[in-house]
């Protein structure tokens, strides 16, 4: 299911519970119209001046518009205690993640640019230090540190993309983005993943999704983070498994970028 009634392209496993709930609320919606316009028509035909021209301070006694009012709370609550709940603790429970056979990603935002960290071949990462945040070294990274770098073997073969046009992960694999940001609240938005979260400056927060199919997405920032937010763009590529390891292996070990 790629798409729905003009709905973004689908990639990932648990977007299809996300696009039948967004429509499942479309039905409400046109229900709502529907219904609401018919019954401001009728009041209209109804209450019109040759039938009534004298003001009735009584009014209508008639309780069926209140009934319509608990009809849609009741549907509304129907969306949100069976549809919405259940989905958002399924998406977020992590019983099933295996953490050991996710691909770890750290995305770092900033204005007005992405930035992703990957561990090399050895899955872990290096280590880092907000005592070394520097200009030249805004992610405090012990590796870029002369006099640190030797005590940090992790870190040796990370990959490191500053400023990067491209964030890249292999299809048909859990894909564990922790989040975090250098100044202000930026928001990571992969509409083809169904995916958006907060990036905020001293945390760093976990989020995960399931690539489904192959291809280059759209990376937004969805939180007005200040006059450059238009330009905030970047993509997501999804590549098969292969292809990711032969491109985790070109890039690890380069040498440490800078974030100027």
């Amino acid at each position: 299911m790629d798409k729905i009634l003009g709905l973004p392209e689908l990639a990932s496993k648990h977007g299809v519970d996300v696009d039948r709930f967004i429509i499942y609320i479309h039905y409400l919606m046109i229900a709502l119209f529907i219904g609401w316009t018919a019954y401001f028509l009728y009041a209209i035909w109804r209450f019109r001046s040759s039938r009534h021209p004298k003001a009735d301070y009584v009014g209508v006694t008639s309780h069926a518009s209140s009934y319509l009012e608990l009809a849609v709370a009741a549907v509304e609550i129907l969306l949100l205690v069976g549809f919405a709940i259940p989905m958002w603790a399924k998406v977020v429970d992590q019983g099933e993640l295996d953490v050991s056979k996710a691909q770890l990603i750290r995305v770092t935002a900033q204005q007005f640019a992405w930035s992703g960290r990957y561990p090399g071949p050895d899955g872990k990462f290096g280590k880092q230090d907000i005592k070394l945040a520097a200009p030249s070294n805004k992610l405090g990274l012990w590796q870029m540190d002369d006099k640190l770098k030797k005590e940090d073997p992790d870190g040796k073969d990370d990959v490191v993309l500053a400023d990067s046009v491209e964030i890249v992960a292999p299809v048909d694999t859990d894909v564990i983005v922790s989040l975090s940001s250098l100044d202000v609240i930026h928001s990571f938005k992969v509409p083809a993943m169904r995916m958006t979260h907060d990036a905020i400056p001293g945390m760093r927060i976990p989020v995960h999704f399931h690539p489904t199919k192959t291809g280059t997405f759209q990376i937004n920032c969805a939180q007005l983070c200040g006059v450059g937010h238009s330009t905030m763009k970047s993509t997501f590529k999804v590549v098969s498994t292969n292809e990711f390891e032969v491109w985790l292996k070109s890039k690890a070990g380069s040498a440490p970028v800078n974030f100027e």
